[in-house]
Formats: structure tokens, C-alpha cells, sequence
């Protein structure tokens, strides 16, 4: 009778994977927040908003609705799981409206690709007019 218990060789294994990836993914939302953030920064700016606020999770998301041209309550909307979703692609399109750019480019720029598509926004030729 063993009492010792045995080793699996799967579990050193997972433990190697976890060591190794276990913070590459906070890494990497880290990088992908910092650089959202710079380009949400030149759209504040040029939205007649404070840069900064960029920064604050939530804060930025408020203002980036009321660049939409919509109330800063509307922000609650994104606490529901599905209505999310529609609510930022709303968000998206209409921003991208009022910087002067179509649909298209809102839906795959500013919501699949925010990074690009915000970078676009704030460093490119775009006006705001509130539409």
C-alpha cells in the first residue's frame, strides 16, 4: 500500500503553463488600456473635454457618451449583459458621427478596433461637431 501520493506528470505541466501565462494576459490588458487611453485623450481634447479624464475607467466612458451627444445616465444601460453590446455600438457609430465619419468605419473601428480607430480620431483631421 502506497501512501504517498504519486505525481502526475499533467499536473506539472499545467503548473509550468500557469507560471509562465499566469500574468501575460494582465500584461497585455494593461498595454491595450494604456494605449486606449492616450488615443481617448486627443478625442477628449478635441471634444472640448479635459484629457485626463481618459484615465478613470468609468469617467471615461461617461464623457466618451456624452460625445455621443447623449446624456451621462445612459452609461447605466451598460450594466445589463446583453444591452451592452447594442449600447456600444451606438456609442461607437455615434461618436463617429459627430468626428465626421460613417457607419462602417464606426462599427469596425471605433467598437471592434477602438485602438485604431480612436488613434484615427484623435490624431487625424477629424472636427468634432456635436450632430
Amino acid at each position: 500500500m502506497n501512501l504517498l501520493p504519486t505525481a502526475d506528470p499533467t499536473d506539472s505541466v499545467s503548473d509550468l503553463y500557469s507560471a509562465l501565462f499566469s500574468g501575460t494576459g494582465s500584461v497585455f490588458a494593461i498595454i491595450f488600456y494604456v494605449i486606449v487611453v492616450i488615443a481617448l485623450w486627443k478625442v477628449f481634447t478635441k471634444a472640448g473635454y479635459p484629457g485626463i479624464l481618459a484615465i478613470i475607467p468609468i469617467v471615461n466612458l461617461i464623457f466618451l457618451i456624452k460625445i455621443a451627444g447623449m446624456s451621462g445616465w445612459w452609461v447605466l444601460l451598460y450594466l445589463i449583459p446583453v444591452v451592452n453590446i447594442v449600447m456600444a455600438i451606438v456609442v461607437a457609430v455615434k461618436v463617429g458621427r459627430n468626428f465626421g465619419k460613417g457607419g462602417a468605419f464606426s462599427f469596425f473601428l471605433l467598437w471592434l478596433i477602438p485602438f485604431i480607430g480612436y488613434f484615427i480620431i484623435g490624431f487625424g483631421s477629424a472636427q468634432y461637431r456635436r450632430v
